[in-house]
């Protein structure tokens, strides 16, 4: 590849998962190389996902905030982590049930992580450019050798060349959805692998002391298909009388539900209704103030899939929502984000120190993410997809009877959990629907286990990988087949 280029690594993106990747490529390099960080907003607004805001969920476990604590040595702590959580609680849609995942977490102010981000990024001496909409990849003997698009701030043609492109533009990625060579890396998305989602961020009055509605110590789910259908809401608390509360749905349910029930709200209307329908909540009114302006309303999509099945190719990787990591359970993208960049940030260091950047050099990371994380996402597409087909009575019946304390341990690890009180219940089970449940929560357990063993023996080198996916896509379509 001929030429010096303007930069070392340039970071598409400037979002949580783009600034991570800055600061672990910098701290791994003991900042001798140059690395930009790009991204479309102004930097007051950096890290904002779309015009109304840096909208999330906020929640993250402490122990991927530990990960990259241990690794690159960076802390977060007030204001960007906004409140201290000790776990999630789930509840059955009867809220007959209660389900409580311990571990500690934190509900972060995304508005303010950011500024916070930014100022680490400088200090190990990242560069950034602000107000540039990446159009496409500068490609050259089949590799990327950077970017192009627009300086929104005169107009200008904009254009910058580097030895490695590190795309962490979201989930629409047009760089990935475009990606010009070729690749094994996976394009587009399934619409059916997407959830709308949309939140508050609300000041509030305390109603009545509910802890199955408002609890200032845990993020609390609630599971139910009409309410939610194929995700759930969430009412997750960032003071005494501060929340996150939102839906996601998956769109194919949602309209099966609206013909079902003969209506037709929107996501925003839904979102309306539970809020409005929360027994612990009065007199809700936007956050406002420097930490919440600009971001108190907003929905977005989320992916609920495993991550792409390849995230390299020549001159490029993929990080965080552009590489669908997301877990597929919970849609939630910030610990694996978190996981990613900083794997990606070293093996990024890596690559240029050895000055060979070809897919073949870059591939170790897609070994080292799945070893880290990744190994668990297909099974728990599986089970995602198990769920949506579910009704509230299998639902209720399900928590109520086969989750074991093992189980939960699993589920509060990120993992895929076991059911094995399905097999000790046996015949004890009631009704053909629930009997059906047991079967399909059997089956799951065991796909999972194969999943997992595929995923932990994901090829070393892209020679192996067509056969890998081959297998990988025959086990997904059986497993799907059966939750069609």
């Amino acid at each position: 590849m001929s030429g010096q280029r303007d930069y070392d690594i340039i970071v598409a993106g400037g979002g949580l998962a783009g600034m991570i990747v800055g600061t672990s490529a910098a701290y791994y390099s003991k900042q001798k190389l140059k690395i930009l960080v790009i991204d479309r907003n102004t930097f007051p607004q950096q890290g904002m996902k779309t015009i109304s805001g840096w909208v999330c969920g906020d929640a993250v476990g402490k122990n991927t905030v530990d990960y990259m604590a241990e690794r690159i040595h960076i802390n977060w702590g007030n204001p960007e982590i906004e409140h201290p959580v000790k776990g999630v609680v789930a509840f059955s849609p009867d809220h007959e049930t209660r389900v409580a995942f311990d571990g500690e977490g934190y509900i972060l102010n995304r508005k303010m992580l950011p500024q916070r981000q930014m100022a680490d990024c400088k200090k190990m001496g990242v560069e950034f450019k602000e107000r540039v909409a990446i159009r496409s990849l500068i490609i050259e003997d089949n590799a990327v050798i950077g970017v192009e698009g627009e300086d929104l701030a005169n107009k200008a043609p904009f254009k910058k060349t580097a030895r490695l492109v590190v795309d962490c533009t979201g989930v629409t990625s047009v760089l990935r959805t475009n990606f010009p060579i070729k690749s094994y890396i996976e394009r587009r998305i399934d619409r059916d692998d997407l959830e709308a989602t949309g939140r508050y961020i609300y000041n509030f009055e305390l109603a009545n002391d509910d802890k199955t509605y408002f609890d200032p110590d845990y993020c609390i789910i609630h599971l139910d298909q009409k309410l939610a259908p194929g995700g759930y809401g969430w009412v997750f608390p960032k003071g005494k009388t501060k929340v996150n509360i939102g839906l996601g749905v998956q769109q194919k349910a949602f309209e099966a539900r609206n013909k079902e029930m003969g209506v037709n709200p929107n996501l925003t209307t839904l979102i309306n209704e539970y809020v409005q329908a929360n027994p612990a909540i009065k007199n809700p009114t936007l956050a406002d103030g420097e930490m919440d302006d600009g971001n108190a309303w907003g929905t977005w999509q989320v992916s609920v899939r495993r991550q792409n099945d390849c995230m390299v190719s020549n001159g490029y990787m993929l990080v965080g929502d552009s590489a669908w990591m997301p877990k597929p359970l919970d849609a939630g993208g910030i610990g694996p984000a978190i996981i990613a960049a900083t794997i990606a940030g070293k093996d990024a260091v890596e690559a240029i120190e050895a000055n060979d950047t070809s897919e073949r050099n870059l591939w170790k990371y897609n070994k080292h993410f799945i070893n880290d994380y990744g190994y668990k996402t297909a099974g728990l597409e599986v089970f995602r997809r198990m769920l949506q087909g579910l009704t509230n009575d299998q639902i209720n019946y399900g928590m109520k009877h086969f989750l074991s304390k093992m189980d939960i341990d699993k589920i509060t690890k990120g993992e895929h959990p076991e059911f094995s009180t399905v097999d000790k219940l046996g015949m004890m089970i009631r009704g053909a629907m629930n009997k059906k449940l047991a079967e399909d929560l059997r089956y799951c357990a065991n796909i999972n286990k194969k999943l997992t063993d595929h995923y932990f023996n994901y090829p070393e080198t892209p020679d192996g990988f067509s056969a890998w996916q081959k297998t990988l896509h025959g086990m997904l379509q059986e497993a799907f087949a059966k939750y069609k």
